[in-house]
């Protein structure tokens, strides 16, 4: 079947087609996305600003008409932290349904840990063993562990990139003692969340997902895109200590001439490095692997699970 993903996250919203049917890969045939960055459209009462919510429901609309003109037979849509967070999210939802017919499932926090998990277990596989999974977003960043498909633990803390940036940093690069007031919270919040997650045993993989741990590989060596998805690679932990002092000393203009970091996310990477540096240090990992795969194929997988099936015997 030919089935269609419309994810709205915090940074980005993105409509991804793909072509697969239960038991099989998903094989991406289009995609179109956009980088509205919702977390900055939050007003000071939390609420989505007009201007925002004009400019999703635009992609929305325009998500819906590609998706009917590339023949997708089942649309999946969700969103995750700045709509499930703002004050008007469940409003503005509606209203985007009534307009372009579509209903946006908001998910939990925990629902995208667990979803992401789901990913990342199908891409690396069984011999994998006890995996330990990381995602940092625009508003959240999820950690699960578990050895199955589904997670033991399940985790997620509103330590986004695009959040932490908004709320915590106001120069560009910024200054010393709010870099230092940054990490120490990350580090706070992250370390009452460490005994739950270990309890149940030492991973036997790390593994990180989303666009700010894969522009952070890049940066400290990893292959660029243009290789392919079967290119292994991976973060160590100190390339990613370096590198975490050193992002917080450049300007959003200088991040962006790194390899492999686009321009529209580099004001928020230098508060994605303290994340990413954070979580290596307290789970005393030594090195990620990066999962090309993440939440909207855990979302296309769960969904493809979910279709009748049948057994054939026959020969």
């Amino acid at each position: 079947m030919r089935l269609g993903v419309l994810d709205i996250g915090s940074n980005t919203v993105h409509l991804l087609v793909v072509d697969a049917h239960r038991g099989a890969r998903p094989i991406p045939a289009f995609s179109h996305k956009e980088e509205l960055r919702l977390t900055e459209h939050l007003d000071e009462r939390n609420h989505l600003s007009g201007e925002g919510v004009e400019r999703l429901g635009a992609f929305v609309a325009e998500a819906v008409r590609l998706a009917e003109d590339k023949g997708v037979e089942d649309l999946v849509a969700f969103a995750t932290s700045a709509v499930r967070e703002a004050a008007n999210g469940d409003q503005v939802l509606a209203e985007i349904d009534a307009r372009c017919g579509v209903h946006i499932e908001v998910l939990s926090g925990r629902d995208e840990a667990r979803l992401t998990f789901l990913a990342v277990r199908r891409w690396f596989g069984w011999s994998s063993g006890r995996l330990l999974a990381f995602d940092i977003g625009g508003g959240s960043l999820e950690i699960a562990c578990g050895v199955d498909e589904e997670p033991d633990v399940a985790v997620s803390l509103p330590l986004g990139a695009g959040r932490l940036t908004r709320d915590r940093l106001s120069a560009d690069p910024p200054g010393a003692d709010e870099v230092r007031a940054l990490r120490r919270h990350v580090r706070a919040e992250i370390a009452r969340t460490v005994g739950d997650v270990v309890r149940f045993g030492e991973p036997n993989r790390a593994v990180a997902t989303s666009k700010t741990f894969k522009q952070l590989a890049r940066i400290a060596g990893a292959a660029p895109s243009s290789e392919g998805v079967y290119v292994s690679r991976s973060l160590s932990r100190q390339d990613m200590a370096d590198w975490a002092v050193k992002l917080t000393t450049m300007g959003s203009p200088e991040r962006a001439e790194l390899s492999g970091v686009s321009e529209g996310r580099a004001m928020q990477l230098a508060a994605g490095a303290i994340v990413a540096d954070a979580v290596m240090d307290l789970f005393e990992v030594e090195r990620l692997e990066v999962c090309p795969w993440a939440l909207r194929e855990g979302v296309i997988l769960r969904r493809l699970d979910l279709l009748p099936g049948r057994l054939d015997t026959t020969e």
